[in-house]
């Protein structure tokens, strides 16, 4: 009775399940029907979207206005931030001279300088107003050179030096020397007709002048700028200021020289006399005729 269960039993968990009728005469889907499948899902999916155009057309023109103020304030965040480089002059500057010195020649009156920085700390960067200064106390006649250090030149936070030239400076110092000489004025023109130039008077006639001792001691007067006395019919004042070249010479009182012109008229023609036309009874004329003992043909008649 147990193996007869058993059997039944084995029977019942071994039997195979009916399988789903197969109907021969049903379309197959194979990759064409796939391929529709997947096109008409693409199809609905594309009607689903809205183009781009689309959208941006759809967008109010505020929202279009706040993105290009947004767009510009980024850009001209970008452009404030970025690092650039600027080049200039910067005028050198020596302090510090002895008083018994004068500086007659010098390498360069200015240096080159690069820098590094962002737009916004170079635009207010004032470059008119940066000076290099050079100490030179302690100089002594002769050639000094001086290392240039551009870090002593002011500039802004977070800017930096990336080139400079020239690298030194060469000065040369002389001794300074005193000297008083004699004031002259340059004259040109001429008077107005029937007048000349009788005499020039100027004050001072004498100025001290100061400067490189080697060209101090080689003047022995000093000339005014050209006063024009074209034309001039009377005593005429000017004044005029001293030329003095090469700027190692100054005079110690820039003053105008004051210029008097002193204009005068010509003098007259003496009147010549014909005796043959003269009046023989004039008795002055016959004075002047016996003193010189001059006689006439009717005279010695």
């Amino acid at each position: 009775m147990l193996r007869a269960a058993s059997r039944s039993l084995t029977t019942l968990t071994t039997k195979p399940a009916p399988a789903d009728p197969i109907d021969h005469n049903a379309p197959r889907l194979g990759l064409m029907g796939a391929d529709r499948v997947h096109t008409r899902r693409r199809g609905a999916s594309e009607r689903g979207r809205v183009p781009m155009a689309s959208r941006f057309e759809n967008l109010r023109p505020g929202v279009l206005v706040l993105a290009l103020a947004i767009s510009v304030f980024i850009w001209a965040v970008a452009q404030g931030t970025s690092s650039v480089i600027q080049s200039f002059d910067v005028e050198v500057e020596l302090v510090g001279v002895e008083d018994a010195l004068v500086i007659t020649d010098q390498s360069s009156d200015e240096i080159n300088v690069r820098i590094r920085g962002s737009r916004a700390s170079l635009r207010n960067l004032d470059t008119d107003a940066l000076k290099y200064r050079v100490d030179a106390r302690g100089g002594k006649p002769g050639v000094a050179v001086y290392e240039v250090d551009v870090e002593t030149i002011e500039h802004p936070t977070g800017t930096q030096f990336v080139g400079y030239s020239p690298s030194r400076l060469q000065v040369r110092f002389e001794k300074r020397g005193r000297k008083a000489v004699e004031v002259r004025a340059e004259i040109e023109g001429t008077p107005a007709p029937g007048f000349h130039v009788a005499g020039v008077e100027l004050e001072p006639q004498k100025i001290w002048l100061e400067g490189a001792r080697s060209q101090v001691m080689r003047l022995t007067e000093v000339v005014t700028e050209t006063v024009n006395v074209a034309g001039l019919a009377a005593n005429t004042q000017r004044e005029a200021r001293l030329v003095l070249s090469g700027g190692t010479v100054w005079a110690e009182d820039n003053t105008p020289v004051q210029v008097t012109i002193r204009i005068e008229a010509d003098p007259l023609p003496e009147p010549e006399i014909d005796l043959e036309d003269a009046d023989l009874e004039d008795p002055g004329l016959l004075e002047s005729r016996e003193s010189d003992g001059t006689q006439t043909e009717e005279d010695a008649a």
